[in-house]
């Protein structure tokens, strides 16, 4: 008798059942994209041409009475799309929430990151300003001359006029 050769061991017991694999950031991107789509004009427009119809159909044709009881089953599909759509919507504004809580977090560090570097820039500036409190100006230079020709008895050149090797 031939044998039959399989993958699976004999002394180790199965793999529990198999379950249905879902991508539960894919199926969040679908609840969006209807969670949206429920939200718009365009939605409420088309339901609302499929009542005005369901309600046209059931009032003329109720010979064919295929809503025996006037508008249950209308009820019934108007239940059945609000018990899909809550938790789809809840869903949504929960990844809304944690993108939000993302970008908050994204802002807090940026805003800390701006505070830090404009301390620096201050710093650096109050450290510029001190040196440049120390640094000889161009008048101070011009009355230090000034008074140094006067003690040699040279005559003071006329305002206006530059010293040689100066810059105006």
């Amino acid at each position: 008798m031939p044998e039959l050769h399989s993958n699976r061991r004999l002394d180790q017991p199965r793999s529990g059942r198999r379950r249905l694999e879902v991508d539960p950031e894919g199926f969040a991107r679908i609840s969006e994209r209807i969670a949206r789509f429920l939200g718009t004009g365009q939605f409420l427009a088309i339901q609302t041409i499929i009542v005005i119809a369901w309600i046209a159909l059931n009032m003329i044709s109720w010979r064919l009475q295929w809503d025996p009881y006037p508008f249950i089953l209308l009820n019934l599909a108007f239940s059945t799309q609000a018990a899909y759509a809550a938790p789809l919507i809840l869903l949504a504004q929960n990844r809304q929430d944690d993108r939000d809580r993302v970008s908050l977090e994204e802002d807090r560090t940026r805003a800390e990151r701006t505070k830090a570097d404009t301390e620096y820039l201050a710093r650096e500036l109050a450290a510029l300003r001190i040196a440049i409190g120390e640094v000889a100006t161009r008048d101070y230079l011009r009355s230090e001359l000034d008074k140094l020709a006067e003690r040699i008895g040279a005559d003071p050149p006329a305002r206006g006029r530059t010293y040689p090797h100066t810059f105006e």
